[in-house]
């Protein structure tokens, strides 16, 4: 139990810390950041419920006040922005992310990878493209069309988890929680 609550809070503030990377704001008002890597980490490495509770945490402590949003983000504004649908499938897509990961019987990489892209990429899109919309006045082609800027730093991001949650699972296979 005392480990599960260190690893949640632990990847809650990895997803803040990826938060200070740079962002790239795109001129609908949704950033390019790395905070979604964080998401599916969450998934891949805690697993479904515990990538889901560290996202939550994240959420709430964003909900707050807390400017842990990339650009120093947070309060509840930031819920009623174009990037609402994005935040409220955080903590699916980490839930996704980790339930493929425990459920494939597969070599940890190619789980992580299929896992990131269903959950960091597949369920996130499912939950920003109709929030896009709905903030934005768009048809949902329109804000299909504009979230394509995401997609090639989405795969590379997919790369990354799996390749990170292969090298967690070679250095301390006991810190994988999703294969546990």
């Amino acid at each position: 139990m005392e480990r599960s609550l260190s690893h949640i809070a632990l990847f809650a503030a990895l997803i803040a810390v990826l938060g200070f990377v740079p962002q790239i704001m795109l001129p609908f008002g949704v950033p390019i950041t790395a905070q979604s890597l964080g998401i599916m980490l969450c998934g891949t490495v805690l697993g479904a419920k515990r990538g889901a509770l560290a996202v939550l945490l994240f959420l709430g402590l964003v909900a707050l006040g807390l400017p842990l949003l990339s650009g120093g983000r947070g309060g509840l504004g930031v819920f009623a922005s174009p990037t609402v649908g994005f935040l409220i499938g955080f903590p699916i897509a980490a839930f996704v992310a980790g339930l493929v990961t425990e459920k494939l019987k597969l070599a940890i990489l190619p789980a992580a990878a299929i896992a990131a892209f269903l959950g960091g990429v597949v369920t996130l899109y499912a939950f920003g493209i109709p929030g896009l919309a709905l903030m934005l006045g768009k048809s949902l082609p329109e804000a299909a069309l504009m979230v394509t800027a995401f997609l090639p730093g989405d795969l590379i991001k997919v790369v990354l988890a799996a390749l990170i949650t292969q090298g967690i699972a070679r250095m301390r296979p006991d810190a994988l929680l999703s294969r546990a």
